[in-house]
């Protein structure tokens, strides 16, 4: 055989294998050809992913804390924070316009999930939790948002500003002392964060609506379409 007809012979079998690979891929099922089913999530910016509903046990406990407790309720909200995380602060006021446009309608729970690398997310926890059992879970949970830019980032224990927040709620400062402290208060907020791992969190903001996570920062409209698709069932 001349060197000839070998390349010729070697240039019909690529050619085969390239058309053959041509008829099969026009063949398969439109969707085996893109990246994923198109199913996976639905269309538009910051539309949520599809996804299992969570289990409502370890979304909400009994004694988990409340902004808004509607009684039958049809739609329950459901935040895990770390109130020393600057994107949870910066979804703080699309939380509020939301309780505002759905008072009276809807639940809207937090959840403790202090990230390990935020030194006073834990302490600021416990001072939201202590706060909480002197009745200004709301109070406390505003202050926070409202101040995080003074006392985040840093290293060094900020307790004593959480306590000057106390004090300037009027808290009994002996129980808000002793709260913070405890260990009561500590495996409060353990449970949360313990909770929220169970549940495949790993960061914050994590929103859920009815048990269906929402995207990461859901915007107002986002939520507000979930929370709308809810009511209308």
């Amino acid at each position: 055989m001349n060197q000839n007809l070998a390349f010729t012979l070697v240039l019909l079998a690529v050619l085969g294998l390239l058309v053959g690979s041509l008829v099969y891929m026009s063949n398969r099922p439109p969707d085996a050809q893109g990246a994923g089913p198109a199913s996976a999530s639905p269309s538009g910016p910051g539309a949520p992913e599809a996804s299992a509903t969570a289990d409502p046990a370890l979304l909400v406990r009994e004694d988990s804390r409340h902004l808004d407790d509607v009684e039958d309720a049809p739609v329950t909200v459901v935040e895990f924070l770390d109130f020393e995380c600057e994107a949870c602060r910066a979804q703080f006021p699309v939380i509020e316009r939301v309780r505002q446009e759905y008072d009276g309608r809807i639940d809207v729970v937090v959840r403790y999930f202090p990230l390990p690398g935020h030194a006073n997310s834990r302490p600021a926890a416990a001072a939201v939790e202590a706060a909480a059992r002197q009745g200004a879970l709301e109070e406390m949970y505003a202050r926070m948002y409202e101040t995080q830019a003074e006392w985040g980032e840093s290293t060094e224990d900020r307790s004593a500003v959480f306590a000057g927040f106390a004090r300037e709620l009027g808290l009994d400062m002996d129980e808000f002392t002793a709260d913070v402290e405890s260990e009561e208060v500590a495996a409060r907020v353990q449970a949360d964060f313990d909770d929220g791992v169970a549940l495949g969190v790993q960061g914050t903001p994590t929103i859920f609506v009815n048990g269906v996570r929402t995207p990461s920062m859901p915007s107002y409209g986002v939520l507000t379409e979930m929370i709308d698709a809810e009511l209308a069932e």
